[in-house]
């Protein structure tokens, strides 16, 4: 049974405990809203959905699922170690879910209108959840058509689960100087936030653009980050394309 909807104070806002993040978004996710996150290989799409959900946990008393298609439990809770967050600790405090899916699992949830997934949201009053990689899950689907009636009914289950979501997906046309971004996930998204992991004379260097935000006032630059010691950090430096 999906949780009674609950009463929004207009403009509600869940911060993301990312630094600057928050600060040039206005306070951060919409309350309830999808959100995607996209980039290429190696961005920090991951490590941005594990920060965001680690930080509700920590910071704003908020428990997170993290649904993945890729993943392995082990190697996730022993890569994010070297920030400082321990997965095993706030798994054990009923804090932080973890479910590794197949697509084909996330295709069945959709015709069963929830399943487990549902159940666990339901009995941990989890108010935060991130899905990595939608992409995969795109590929079950070989038409447009069929990929973006998928899409829709993956949005509209989500809605019903009272939840802020992040959903990062694959994007390797996305580029410095390009802001295209594939099909049903980005108009449906309620925000698209880009990460850029691009080479300049010789250099790596990374960024952050905020593409959409309904209903929100953000700056619509293009960020420096870089990933620290304790995750993304977001820099109000601008990036000089």
């Amino acid at each position: 049974m999906v949780k009674k909807r609950e009463r929004l104070k207009y403009g509600e806002r869940v911060k993301t405990g990312i630094s600057i993040f928050d600060e040039i978004t206005n306070g951060g996710f919409k309350r309830n809203s999808i959100n995607l996150i996209a980039g290429g290989a190696g961005s920090g799409k991951t490590v941005f959905a594990l920060q965001y959900l680690i930080n509700g946990c920590i910071k704003f008393d908020e428990s997170g699922l993290y649904l993945t298609f890729e993943e392995k439990k082990e190697k996730v809770y022993d890569d994010v170690l070297s920030f400082g967050w321990d997965l095993l600790k706030l798994e054990k405090e009923k804090k932080f879910f973890f479910l590794e899916y197949t697509p084909e699992q996330v295709k069945k949830v959709l015709v069963e209108g929830g399943g487990i997934i549902e159940a666990i949201i339901e009995r941990n009053d989890i108010k935060r959840i991130v899905i990595d990689s939608i992409s995969s899950f795109a590929l079950l689907y070989q038409d447009e058509l069929t990929k973006k009636e998928a899409s829709l009914a993956l949005f509209e289950l989500m809605n019903k689960w009272n939840c802020t979501a992040v959903m990062t997906a694959q994007s390797e046309e996305v580029g410095i100087s390009s802001d295209s971004i594939t099909g049903a996930l980005g108009f449906e998204a309620d925000s698209i936030i880009l990460l850029y992991h691009f080479k300049r004379k010789g250099t790596r260097n990374r960024a952050l653009e905020i593409l959409k935000m309904r209903g929100v006032k953000y700056m619509e630059k293009i960020f420096n980050m870089k990933i620290g010691d304790k995750g993304i950090e977001v820099s109000k430096q601008i990036v000089d394309v």
